[in-house]
């Protein structure tokens, strides 16, 4: 018989293995960042991250949703995974469908995960609609649960974003998407707007852009010459500054626009002229400002022109 020594030597033997197993699995799922426990939404990440099986990944995220699994993140993590696999579509209705499911906070970082889908399809019209109700919540003061700023994420990492650098960064991809569409008038505006919340170099370079396309070759090199002159908060990044040198040079190969918007246009003085008292005495009682702030009007004094 084994005597209660050797029990308790064998048990403490058990008990060590045990405990280092555990701390392999901890660590297992520390390093690849999944969670413990033997769900469908653990079983779909380890098929996304550690398998590298997306399809399997995607069945599993599904059988997550149904189960209502850890359903926010099962719906954009399936998402992330549909978008590799150029299943974009795809991902969007499933956002669609599902995103009732999920809790009202929940619903702001779907949004991002909806804006992000149309753009990888190039739905710019519904990016637009998008974006404008994600600007509308702001002024509302709907966003971050009312609070002034939010945790973020960003390449595994936290840090904290305010109401105001969120504003800047709808804005910024709003003119994004109204230069996909060759307004670059309006998305000039909404550059310019998003530059006097919270400036940064990318969306100067946008904004410069969009003065080269509409051949405003001065006013776009003053814009990129604070870039090259670290004037913008972002410019000391080598990529921002070369994207500068490199429409600045693309703005020297440039010949001078036409002096006259009635020479673009092939019309005379005149017949202008008449045109616009004809429009001022028929059409109807308009603003001034430009369609895309009459179109977001509820932000009022701090959106509009």
């Amino acid at each position: 018989m084994m005597s209660s020594s050797s029990k308790n030597e064998m048990m403490m033997m058990m008990s060590s293995s045990s405990s280092r197993h555990n701390e392999k699995d901890q660590l297992f799922h520390i390093l690849h960042k999944i969670p413990q426990g033997d769900t469908p939404y653990v079983k779909a990440k380890h098929a996304q991250l550690v398998e590298k099986d997306p399809e399997a990944a995607i069945v599993l995220f599904w059988k997550a949703i149904n189960a209502g699994d850890r359903v926010e993140r099962a719906l954009k993590d399936m998402a992330v995974v549909m978008k590799q696999l150029n299943r974009t579509e795809e991902a969007i209705e499933a956002i669609k469908s599902f995103r009732g499911r999920c809790p009202k906070q929940a619903q702001e970082s779907l949004d991002n995960v909806l804006i992000d889908l149309y753009k990888k399809c190039g739905k710019v019209d519904e990016q637009i609609e998008l974006l404008k109700r994600k600007l509308r919540l702001i002024y509302r003061g709907e966003v971050f649960n009312g609070k002034p700023t939010k945790t973020a994420r960003s390449h595994g990492k936290k840090f904290q974003v305010s109401v105001q650098q969120e504003t800047s960064r709808l804005l910024g991809n709003l003119g994004w998407a109204y230069m996909q569409k060759s307004n670059y008038l309006t998305a000039e505006v909404v550059h310019r707007k998003a530059q006097m919340i919270d400036p940064d170099a990318n969306k100067a370079c946008s904004l410069g852009i969009c003065l080269i396309k509409q051949g405003r070759y001065d006013d776009a090199r003053l814009v990129l010459e604070e870039i090259s002159q670290r004037k913008i908060p972002g410019s000391e990044e080598i990529r921002a500054r070369n994207r500068a040198a490199e429409l600045l040079m693309e703005i020297n190969t440039f010949e001078p626009p036409p002096s006259d918007v009635s020479d673009i246009l092939g019309l005379d003085d005149d017949f202008l002229n008449g045109l616009q008292l004809l429009t001022n005495e028929w059409g109807p009682a308009r603003s001034k400002r430009l369609p895309i702030f009459e179109e977001i009007s509820s932000f009022r004094d701090q959106l509009a022109c």
